[in-house]
């Protein structure tokens, strides 16, 4: 009688395994993006070395303020959040026509940080959960390196991605113990600007 309970048990707990290895509930993360242009946006946090052509006086590095803005001399409280470095840069050149002919500037980020919109963010059972600025051609797999990977608590194959693109918020789901404790590079995948990838704790 114990040998038969124990069996039963033994397939209970074989089976209560299995069904914390099943896949996200969710459908699988395109392996392909459509095309997209990641330049680069400014954010709160990003330092930018501000150069004026002829007037080291007025060139220098400034970071962008909490509240987006940057402040060099002769210009105050210019907008610098959610623009290029080019797109600055001619802000700044309009800003200065004011006091000086023909300025010509050109603005170099120093420190990458980037709008909070622009970041992936990291959430659930990551060793390091955080947000990360997004760089080109940005995996999974440099995702998960970044953040030094999944805790034994993860149920890594029911990841997902949440994507926000064109106003449409979907949610897909990503193998990320297949690709970390498995190898499986098919299940590296490409991320986007804004992503935010979940990783639930498994129940068993």
């Amino acid at each position: 009688m114990r040998q038969k309970w124990l069996s039963a048990l033994g397939l209970v707990v074989l089976a209560l395994l299995g069904l914390g290895g099943c896949a996200s509930a969710y459908p699988p993360a395109p392996a392909v993006l459509d095309k997209f242009s990641p330049s680069y946006l400014l954010g709160p946090g990003d330092n930018v070395n501000v150069v004026v052509w002829r007037n080291p006086e007025l060139s220098m590095v400034v970071p962008v303020r909490p509240d987006g803005k940057v402040t060099t001399p002769l210009v105050e409280d210019l907008q610098a959040s959610g623009k290029t470095a080019t797109r600055l840069a001619r802000d700044i050149e309009t800003a200065l026509a004011k006091y000086i002919q023909g300025p010509v500037v050109t603005v170099v980020v120093t420190g990458f940080v980037g709008p909070y919109s622009e970041q992936i963010r990291v959430i659930g059972e990551a060793a390091k959960p955080q947000a990360l600025p997004y760089r080109e051609n940005m995996t999974v797999l440099d995702v998960m390196i970044a953040v030094g990977g999944i805790t034994d608590f993860a149920a890594g194959n029911k990841a997902s991605i949440v994507r926000t693109v064109g106003g449409k918020t979907e949610q897909f789901g990503v193998r990320l113990h297949a690709l970390l404790k498995g190898g499986d590079l098919s299940a590296n995948l490409p991320m986007r600007p804004g992503d935010v990838l979940v990783i639930p704790q498994s129940f068993f």
